[in-house]
Parts: C-alpha cells; sequence; structure tokens
C-alpha cells in the first residue's frame, strides 16, 4: 500500500462512515436531533454542525484558501438536517478530490489554517488529524443515538476484502458512487 492508497482509501471511509451516520440520524425527529444530550456539544446536531465546520476550516486550507476562524461563523450554520447533510457530503468529496490530485511534494507541504495568527501544518499532518477528529465527534454522535429509538449504525468498519463485508456494503457505495476496484488497489504508480 502507498501513502496515497493510504489516504485515500482514509477519505472515502471518512465519507461512508458520514453517509452511515447521516442516514440514521435522518430517521429522528426534530426533537431527538435538538434534544440536550452529553457530549462535547450538548445535542447531535451542534456535534454534526461542528464536525461540519471543522471540516471547512481543514479543507480550505489544504486547498489553499484558508477560511480560518470564519469557518466557525456561525458556530452552528445548519438548523436543519438535510441541508447539512448535503454540505457534509459535498465536504467529503472536496477532501477526496484534494488527495486524488496530490503528488508526494504535497504531502510535506505547509498550510497555513488562519490568517489572523501564524499557523501552519503539514498536509500529512492535517489529515491525520482531520481523520481523527472525524472518528471522535462521530463516536459522540453515535453514542447520542444510543438514547432515541434508532439503532446507531455500525461505523468501525474499514473496507474488509472478503465477499460478506463487500456485499454489506453495496448499497452504501451505490448511493456514494464508490466501487470497490474504486479503494482498491489505487493508482501504485504515483508513489514513484
Amino acid at each position: 500500500m502507498t501513502i496515497f492508497q493510504y489516504f485515500h482509501a482514509q477519505a472515502k471511509n471518512n465519507a461512508w462512515a458520514n453517509f452511515r451516520l447521516l442516514s440514521s440520524c435522518k430517521k429522528l425527529s426534530e426533537n431527538d436531533l435538538t434534544a440536550h444530550r452529553t457530549g462535547f456539544f450538548p445535542s447531535i446536531l451542534m456535534t454534526l454542525n461542528h464536525i461540519l465546520t471543522v471540516d471547512w476550516f481543514y479543507v480550505s486550507a489544504l486547498e489553499g484558501a484558508p477560511l480560518g476562524i470564519s469557518a466557525f461563523n456561525p458556530e452552528y450554520p445548519f438548523e436543519e438536517l438535510l441541508p447539512l447533510i448535503e454540505a457534509q457530503k459535498n465536504s467529503d468529496q472536496r477532501l477526496i478530490a484534494l488527495i486524488d490530485r496530490m503528488d508526494r511534494a504535497d504531502l510535506s507541504r505547509i498550510h497555513v489554517l488562519r490568517g489572523d495568527k501564524p499557523l501552519g501544518e503539514r498536509t500529512d499532518r492535517l489529515l491525520l488529524h482531520l481523520f481523527q477528529h472525524q472518528v471522535h465527534h462521530r463516536g459522540q454522535v453515535h453514542a447520542m443515538l444510543s438514547g432515541t429509538s434508532v439503532v446507531p449504525p455500525q461505523l468501525d468498519e474499514f473496507f474488509l476484502g472478503n465477499e460478506m463485508e463487500q456485499q454489506a456494503r453495496k448499497k452504501d457505495f451505490s448511493a456514494l458512487g464508490f466501487s470497490e476496484t474504486d479503494i482498491w488497489p489505487y493508482r501504485e504508480m504515483r508513489e514513484s
């Protein structure tokens, strides 16, 4: 596996996990989405907004047009779930496209995160941080879902190669426009 395969697979897995989580959240009532719950952000909807705004913060920096702290203004831009789902899907697609355009030199490139403070970081570290951030907060939403009538989706999958696993994700992949061959193998010639 090349480093590009790794980051590409992480970006696709991130989009898949967001899709699964948000598909479950669509089954919630407005009251369930906004009810006060235990977590860093006190509701499912607020936590989903946070996941998205942090995406905007880092993806914009990786694209070379950092939003900086304006990514969090407003802190919770979506009061309804359906527009948030569309915005998250767009952000996930931007991240996948960004990684698909990368070459080896891009991985060590320094990106400015915000204009008001000199703060920069390498691409590879930003990507690792972003994926970890997403896992962390999706886990919080998953736990919050456990306090509702909606069964939380399984989010700890990662594209295992056996036929049973491939069949289990076939419907999701179709909805996302993904294919098994798109994820494995992934342009190994880019490593050289």
